[in-house]
């Protein structure tokens, strides 16, 4: 336990000795101190003004409905389950409307509803469509949702508090607030002392209640852990789930979703005992998490979709919205913060939005500076981690990520060394994501589908490495969590960058090392994507490398001839009964190129091998009768039977399009004669010409200092 750690744990048991004083509402987002400035600031500054705006039209929106607080029936999409949700975003609205407003038929809606919930909730059993594997909850099919309903409804509770009686607050407090928090921390004691993001919820939804209703000793077990002694609870959830880099475990969707209970619990703990310094924990590491889930964006805004991601999901989520706003306001005021705040184009009504919007008012903000860097994975920041090589400007840059970190739980994907790429604006390599349609009830009830099993966790689905048409750890999520790659190297500068990682217990026997870079070379305008994927063992094994793009292949070394009247399933399990086989060759030559075209660029992935291979083109669909998979293309290098294997590629990013005007340039490839001198687990060796230059390229894997060799 760090000395930081053992200091606050020693003023919480200080300060819990007594009971929370000085106690004021709202005390949350919004205190009682600024309302007078915010609401000046709703005037004043755009932003914030846009944002009360809409908030103060959809608090109106609910004044008109009747309170509607209906027994709980539905799964994720349903009609029940939208109510309640829509439910805590109107009581949060109405709550803001009220205390900028003043308006007294604001604080009279979230009255009205607490009390038909109280009336209910101690009368409704658990969920009677509960979530398959997860503990239910009572309003919701998962404990989860009703997690996530209070974290939001105690917020708009505060912000109404001295507007109702005293009587009434008893009732509610009694009827609603006080069962749900033994709901929360006896019935669901599992998940509230579970080192996890549901358990991260849980502990938020407690703590925040407990400062509201002033329970201290709510406040101390979300800080400690059920049992009060630290081995679990918020700060435990800190230390084990992030790394010290602020990269949470499970990926970048949820490393947004998980961070507005850590964000918004520890704005909480800040406002009533701000002597306990929660920003400054670890390092200041929520900062480092919010400053890490942007990184882990592509230019547009989208994270990265590795692990169970819904794949349009971007930082204008609310999550990140709170997240940046408290990170500007409450942590360290960067200015690139303030143009993601931009692009969000709304701030959190609050002390932390006023400061944001205030500061974009005068002019503050500056891009937000992306720069590649290597994220490391693990608490203590020794289990692998994200490699992120860039390019170029927000604009139009090159993105290559490689996924070299832990399995992620139960949501990780069997993928390692997986590589995706980005230019232009768009996918080139992506990443399937999960298989979902969230809160589409007529598709599983908005839950995981079968193929998110069956296909989207499976190796084959991703841009990496299968052995013997088997995923990695044979898809077992246990046995992988055990273990995590190696980085071997990473490095940045001007004109090259690279990442190098090793994975040696996806399959016994079997090491893989990846080596992938961006290399800017005189004669082209855009870097070289350089990648190098070697297989050594000391038994022969089928190695297979799928590249999923986007996009149409345009051109290519050797006609590819498609089968034209019949498919077949590729394989029969891991994912590859979903696959087509739609073509296949030998390449006798051990080399040739794809050209591809996306957003009116080319793309041409040039590759060679030491052994011979076949090239397979493969489309996404088999055996798929419910046409829940999204189309995805490939093409696949397939080394049917070898020891060691070495696959040799670069991307080349070239010429233009325009359809409007009717005109292409710079269609052709100036890349050429890709040979791989020679290879083995201590160094590789491999030469390229572009245009009509030689380029020799070495990968000393024991030389640290002279990692990369280009002449």
């Amino acid at each position: 336990m760090n000395y930081l750690k053992k200091l606050v744990m020693a003023m919480f048991c200080l300060m819990f000795a007594l009971r929370i004083s000085a106690q004021e509402h709202p005390g949350i987002m919004l205190t009682k101190k600024n309302i007078e400035a915010v609401r000046k600031g709703t005037d004043t500054y755009p932003l914030l003004k846009k944002s009360y705006q809409k908030v103060k039209a959809d608090a109106d929106k609910a004044l008109v409905e009747s309170v509607n607080v209906p027994t709980p029936k539905d799964a994720g999409g349903g009609a029940t389950h939208e109510q309640h949700k829509k439910n805590y975003t109107n009581m949060l609205n109405c709550g803001v409307a009220y205390q900028i407003s003043g308006d007294k038929k604001y604080a009279t809606y979230v009255e009205s509803m607490l009390l038909k919930y109280a009336a209910d909730y101690n009368k409704w059993p658990l969920h009677p469509k509960r979530k398959e594997n997860h503990q239910a909850g009572k309003i919701f099919w998962q404990s989860l949702n009703d997690f996530v309903w209070q974290v939001y409804t105690i917020q708009g509770y505060d912000m109404v508090y001295e507007a109702i009686s005293p009587k009434n607050r008893e009732i509610i407090n009694a009827g609603l607030f006080e069962p749900m928090l033994k709901f929360f921390t006896v019935d669901c004691k599992e998940t509230f002392d579970k080192i996890h993001n549901h358990g991260t919820w849980d502990i938020a939804a407690v703590g925040m209640t407990g400062y509201v209703l002033n329970k201290p000793e709510y406040v101390q077990m979300a800080i400690k852990g059920s049992a009060k002694d630290g081995k679990t609870g918020y700060l435990a959830q800190i230390d084990q789930l992030f790394s010290p880099d602020g990269y949470y475990t499970e990926g970048p969707y949820y490393q947004r979703y998980a961070l507005l209970p850590f964000i918004i619990f520890a704005k909480a703990i800040n406002n009533f005992q701000p002597e306990l310094k929660i920003f400054e924990y670890r390092n200041q590491l929520l900062a480092k998490a919010i400053n890490t889930s942007l990184q882990l964006t592509y230019t547009d805004g989208t994270f990265f979709p590795i692990n169970d991601a819904i794949k349009s999901k971007t930082y204008e989520t609310p999550e990140l919205v709170y997240g940046v706003d408290i990170a500007y306001a409450d942590i360290k005021p960067l200015p690139d913060l303030l143009s993601v705040a931009e692009r969000q184009a709304e701030v959190v009504v609050s002390d932390a939005g006023l400061k944001v919007a205030a500061d974009l008012y005068a002019g503050m903000a500056t891009p937000f500076s992306y720069r590649p860097q290597l994220i490391k994975d693990g608490a203590n920041g020794k289990e692998g981690g994200l490699g992120i090589l860039r390019y170029g400007s927000n604009e139009d840059q090159q993105v290559l990520l490689i996924k070299a970190a832990s399995q992620g739980m139960g949501h990780g994907h069997f993928d390692r060394l997986n590589l995706l790429y980005y230019d232009n604006g768009v996918e080139i390599l992506p990443d399937y994501g999960s298989a979902r349609f969230i809160n589409i009830e007529s598709k599983k009830g908005g839950d995981y589908l079968p193929e998110n099993k069956s296909w989207a966790k499976q190796t084959v689905a991703h841009n990496t490495l299968v052995v013997d048409q088997t995923s990695h750890h044979k898809g077992n999520s246990d046995v992988a969590q055990k273990s995590y790659p190696e980085v071997l190297y990473f490095k940045s500068d001007n004109n090259l960058q690279v990442v190098s990682a090793a994975e040696r217990n996806a399959y016994p026997g079997v090491e893989m090392i990846r080596t992938t870079a961006l290399l800017k070379v005189a004669e082209l305008k855009k870097p070289l994507v350089i990648d190098v994927f070697q297989a050594l063992s000391e038994k022969p094994h089928q190695y297979d490398l799928p590249f999923w793009y986007k996009g149409h292949i345009v051109d290519a070394s050797l006609k590819i001839s498609g089968f034209t009247d019949q498919l077949k399933p590729l394989g029969e399990n891991y994912g590859y009964q979903h696959i087509w086989l739609n073509a296949e060759q030998l390449v006798k030559e051990k080399a040739g190129y794809l050209s591809i075209l996306n957003n009116k660029r080319f793309y041409t992935i040039h590759f060679a091998t030491d052994n011979e291979v076949n090239l397979k083109v493969l489309s996404l669909g088999a055996n798929d009768p419910d046409m829940s998979l999204v189309e995805s293309k490939a093409f696949m290098l397939s080394a049917p039977k070898s020891n060691n294997q070495t696959f040799f590629n670069i991307i080349e990013t070239h010429g233009r399009t325009n359809t409007v005007s009717e005109t292409t340039t710079g269609a052709s490839s100036a890349l050429s004669d890709l040979r791989i001198i020679s290879s083995d687990k201590k160094q590789v060796t491999l030469s390229f010409k572009v245009k009509q230059k030689v380029y020799t390229y070495q990968i000393n894997y024991q030389n640290k200092e002279n990692f990369i060799k280009l002449n």
